[in-house]
């Protein structure tokens, strides 16, 4: 499954227009609306392509590809003809190029990174430390929680920021 972040705006006006499903029909065939802005689709080498917008208003896609032919030229060519139109579907549908996709995803894997870490490093600060107050305490360790909460849902941006939150308290 991979996630990819969505420009501010854009589930709106794909919404509008019809949705994830009409957006995929001018990319791939056989495209299926599974209602909520999502689909079930397949074209060429990706047999299966299954995507949505998900509550945090990023493009969730799990595809399943097939490799072609690499002694038939034709089907070489196709193949490649189907990853054209996979990139510019994640183009239409995500409103980044292939490079900002990439910069938004390293931005998420940071995210994730800095609230995995600000809970590393709160609970070695609070092991060495004697003089911490009990309130202190219990308050960081229900920011870890609601960190770790938010981990598990794959919502790193609140994660990352809740992460800060503890850093400043423990501070």
């Amino acid at each position: 499954m991979e996630r990819f972040d969505v420009k501010r705006g854009l589930v709106k006006q794909v919404t509008l227009n019809g949705g994830l499903a009409v957006l995929a029909q001018d990319y791939f065939d056989n495209v299926d609306d599974t209602g909520d802005n999502s689909f079930n689709g397949s074209h060429d080498i990706m047999t299966s392509i299954v995507a949505s917008y998900n509550e945090q208003g990023a493009l969730v896609v799990n595809i399943t590809n097939i490799p072609p032919d690499f002694d038939d030229a034709e089907a070489v060519k196709s193949a490649m003809e189907a990853r054209k139109n996979w990139t510019l579907f994640l183009d239409a549908a995500t409103g980044y190029n292939s490079k900002q996709r990439g910069d938004k995803a390293k931005e998420w894997a940071k995210k994730a990174s800095k609230a995995k870490s600000g809970i590393s490093a709160a609970r070695h600060f609070m092991s060495m430390s004697q003089n911490i107050p009990e309130e202190i305490s219990e308050q960081a360790e229900s920011m870890i929680e609601e960190i770790e909460t938010a981990l598990e849902q794959g919502d790193y941006t609140k994660a990352a920021g809740r992460a800060g939150k503890l850093a400043k308290l423990l501070e």
